[in-house]
């Protein structure tokens, strides 16, 4: 049984998501880099430079979610970029700068804030939230980095190599 049609709806499902939360925590950080830049009331040289990093994420993960869903719409199975090796890159990468980006925000955190009792940070709601997106973030990256891998040794099984695409027709 082909698994094509499966793969041909979870691509879109997949990239939908990742491009939703991405615009999410896109304008999240984009306002807190404003706030920070404006009126200069990070606590930290840290607490700025993660929450920039975060924008610099989501900036990466919406600009390239769109062109692999772009490119995966229009030829699925007739491009390199749209190859299974060129998938495994893009999420590896887009995988490694999540974790990171999830493990600083929390770490700055301490693994979130009870914004009711806390006086260090100014935009306490808003980190919040820019916390839980990074993290929602890294599993739907983590799900489609687990999947790519288990169809690239499909796919060398088969024969195609991890050139080949994700969908065979």
């Amino acid at each position: 049984m082909s698994m094509d049609k499966h793969i041909r709806r979870g691509h879109t499902i997949t990239f939908g998501l990742l491009i939703i939360f991405g615009i999410i925590e896109l304008s999240l950080t984009s306002w807190l880099v404003s706030r920070f830049n404006l009126n200069h009331n990070y606590s930290s040289i840290s607490e700025r430079d993660r929450v920039r990093f975060v924008l610099f994420c989501s900036v990466w993960t919406v600009v390239l979610g769109l062109l692999y869903a772009g490119l995966f719409l229009y030829s699925a199975t007739g491009s390199a970029l749209t190859s299974i090796m060129s998938h495994g890159i893009f999420f590896l990468f887009t995988w490694i700068m999540w974790t990171a980006a999830a493990a600083a925000i929390t770490e700055m955190l301490g693994g979130g804030l009870n914004c009711s009792n806390q006086r260090e940070f100014v935009y306490c709601s808003q980190l919040n939230a820019v916390e839980a997106f990074a993290w929602i973030e890294w599993i739907l990256t983590t799900f489609a980095l687990i999947f790519i891998l288990i169809r690239g040794i499909q796919a060398a099984r088969r024969g195609d190599g991890y050139g080949g695409g994700l969908v065979t027709v």
